[in-house]
């Protein structure tokens, strides 16, 4: 701990604590000066606020370092206090937290530059200690403007994120969602695509000795923070590390078009993850029905289609297959043989998925080229359908499909 008597803190004679306390009606203005001419975020601050708030924390800074000399160098409780309102106070008004830091940066200076130039060889002890003391004051300071605001900050997003959940959850159960945009401060769009999303497994979840759930949540995390950089209004969103819902203002009277597409791949590279996406768009009267529909085309074209943005038009085959019905029941059933072989219904699947390639098949299930050729024997043999046969496979990936929806 810093001790002013100890080290011999006096200038000229006198206790350098006194010395500071008399120089500090001179140097408040200059250090109010300086803020505004070196920092933009309190050269737009108003008149007002420099003359009342920001020339009070000025003040307080000073008798904060004058107490510090006078009582050995420790900040005080009240003092702390006191400041960390008043950073909470920037926070509330947007200051940016590297501004704030700056100020008492800057406030140090001043007074260094007060004393250094008037400095003679026998100060130097003094100097020394105000070195030391400066030190001290700025590491205090920072530890109480950082909490400060991140706990702002933690409020806003947690505000922020509660209001958006809100929005959604409105828009997805057909109520107003007027209140719930207000809080956002955004209007409803006309309209939105409605996007169901899938998001594959990432290379890291699955190797050996790396924490799945975190590779999990660093891909979730690219891949929204993506779709956050290249929306304009707040994302409506409810993720999890496998996939989620999501809707994307735009003109409901379309269909998604390449944006949307776009968009969405570009947010599955960043996550380093294929993504599978059922899209529709709709009006806000007919999101929740828009949302039913959009599921159940993700997982339609999970089923058998390659990663991508599918829409009613790009599965319109698909999705009748699926429509309730005698003879839905008997393309599903064409799988009975294989309903319990986890393995080969993968296998199927993933073959469709990949073009009927049959190592890319392989490299997707992590198995040799072989063992995809062996699961496809074996499927022939059970269903009496060879997936290699293009007549057999049309039903095959029929049969996929009508199965894929209760």
């Amino acid at each position: 701990m810093i001790d002013s008597n100890a080290l011999g803190l006096r200038w000229r004679g006198e206790p350098l604590d006194q010395v500071l306390a008399a120089a500090a009606p001179a140097l408040v203005p200059t250090v109010l000066a300086r803020l505004v001419d070196e920092l933009p975020a309190y050269a737009e601050l108003p008149e007002e606020e420099l003359l009342g708030d920001i020339t009070r924390i000025i003040q307080r800074g000073m008798t904060m370092v004058v107490r510090m000399l006078r009582d050995g160098g420790a900040p005080d409780p009240k003092s702390l206090a006191d400041l960390r309102e008043d950073v909470l106070h920037r926070a509330e008004e947007g200051v940016p937290i590297e501004a704030v830091l700056n100020a008492h940066n800057v406030g140090v200076q001043v007074a260094w530059e007060h004393f250094s130039a008037q400095a003679r060889p026998e100060d130097v002890p003094a100097l020394v200690g105000v070195v030391e003391l400066a030190l001290r004051y700025l590491r205090e300071i920072t530890a109480v403007v950082s909490s400060a605001y991140f706990q702002e900050r933690d409020v806003f997003l947690a505000d922020a994120h509660a209001a958006q959940q809100a929005l959604l959850s409105a828009l997805l159960t057909g109520d107003d969602p007027s209140d719930a945009a207000a809080r956002l401060g955004i209007q409803p769009a006309a309209g939105y695509a409605v996007l169901d999303v899938e998001i594959a497994e990432h290379p890291d979840e699955s190797a050996p000795g790396t924490n799945a759930d975190v590779a999990r949540w660093r891909k979730l995390r690219r891949f929204r923070a993506e779709l956050e950089r290249r929306t304009s209004q707040p994302l409506l969103s409810r993720l999890n590390g496998h996939g989620g819902i999501v809707l994307l203002a735009c003109d409901g009277a379309t269909e998604p078009g390449l944006r949307v597409h776009d968009l969405v791949m570009a947010s599955g590279a960043a996550a380093g993850a294929d993504v599978t996406v059922g899209a529709v768009p709709a009006s806000v009267p007919g999101i929740p029905e828009a949302a039913r529909t959009a599921h159940e085309l993700r997982r339609i074209a999970v089923a058998g289609r390659p990663p991508g943005v599918y829409t009613l038009a790009d599965l319109a085959l698909d999705y009748q297959l699926t429509r309730p019905g005698p003879a839905r029941e008997v393309l599903a059933g064409k799988l009975s043989a294989i309903e319990d072989e986890s393995d080969l219904l993968a296998t199927l699947r993933t073959h469709f998925a990949t073009g009927l390639n049959r190592r890319r098949t392989a490299r997707r299930l992590h198995v040799h080229p072989n063992t995809v050729d062996y699961r496809m024997r074996k499927i022939a043999e059970l269903t009496g359908l060879n997936p290699a046969d293009p007549t057999d496979a049309t039903d095959l990936r029929a049969a996929l499909i009508a199965r894929t929806l209760p």
